[in-house]
């Protein structure tokens, strides 16, 4: 009777849908099938700041795809999964038809890794860029640099923490900062009054994730990394860092591995930044 019961959740029909608060347990059970670290924290917090979809069968989740809008031109997308019994049906192209359609006009960025190349790049994407994933136990004891101009957050600075970000990033993300803001601890660099880079560590998968840290200068981001990491020791950390700024063999020397890549992708036209000021970590593959 078992056998005969998976045969019919299997051949029932798929219904795509918004993604709401009870699919929660279901993606989670989804991204552990794919051996992600997301805790059902994780999943929360990103409903919470976003949006997306689900396909259920027979009442079981079997793929999700979510989206974060930044103003009108811009949007990420991400957590894109389909189980294993229900890939190479078209479900995972009708996810993410149907993600695309509800991100609009926008310009959409991702972060796409081997298997999903494919499918992005029949649909107008193209890469620009690589991240990668550095993680692993912290076992080097940091000192953070004595520097002065470098103090944890007060909630008076998350206007121009905000106004810093969108200049790194070229996106107006004032609620998804001030989401990671509120869940995370928040250092930042203070040059005479004027913020001049941001870095925030915060709860996610098996650990902490340092992330965003965006600065105007690779030695500003690395001083704002070890202001975090300082405080980490002997917590498994994740960093992912954007390849082209070379923090990759910094991070191995302080014992975070570099485990993963992913290549950045843009349908559409990518943001431009604003001055020196620049995104070096991400909060994660998916947020941007």
């Amino acid at each position: 009777m078992a056998i005969e019961h998976d045969r019919d959740i299997v051949s029932a029909p798929t219904e795509l849908m918004k993604f709401e608060t009870l699919h929660v347990p279901g993606a989670l059970k989804l991204s552990q099938e794919m051996a992600w670290p997301y805790r059902r924290e994780d999943w929360e917090f990103a409903a919470t700041v976003g949006q997306g979809l689900v396909l259920e069968r027979a009442g079981q989740v079997i793929g999700t795809a979510m989206s974060w809008n930044y103003g009108q031109a811009y949007a990420t997308a991400g957590m894109i999964i389909v189980t294993g019994s229900a890939q190479g049906g078209g479900n995972g192209s009708r996810l993410f038809d149907g993600l695309l359609e509800a991100t609009g006009a926008r310009n959409v960025l991702l972060n796409s890794t081997e298997e999903g190349l494919t499918l992005y790049k029949r649909r107008g994407f193209t890469a620009w860029g690589a991240v990668l994933q550095h993680q692993g136990p912290l076992t080097v004891a940091v000192t953070p640099n004595a520097r002065n101009d470098i103090r944890p957050a007060t909630v008076s600075d998350l206007a121009a923490i905000q106004a810093f970000d969108e200049r790194a990033t070229g996106m107006p993300r004032p609620s998804m900062v001030a989401a990671l803001a509120d869940v995370g601890n928040v250092v930042v660099i203070d040059r005479a009054g004027r913020v001049a880079g941001y870095a925030i560590a915060r709860r996610f998968g098996r650990g902490y994730v340092v992330g965003p840290c965006a600065a105007e200068s690779a030695q500003d981001a690395q001083l704002l990394i070890l202001a975090q990491l300082a405080t980490l020791h002997g917590q498994f950390v994740r960093i992912d860092v954007y390849a082209e700024h070379g923090l990759g063999d910094w991070l191995e020397s302080l014992g975070l591995k570099r485990v993963g890549d992913a290549t950045a992708m843009v349908k559409g036209r990518r943001p431009v930044t604003d001055g020196p000021a620049r995104m070096y970590a991400l909060a994660n593959q998916s947020f941007g």
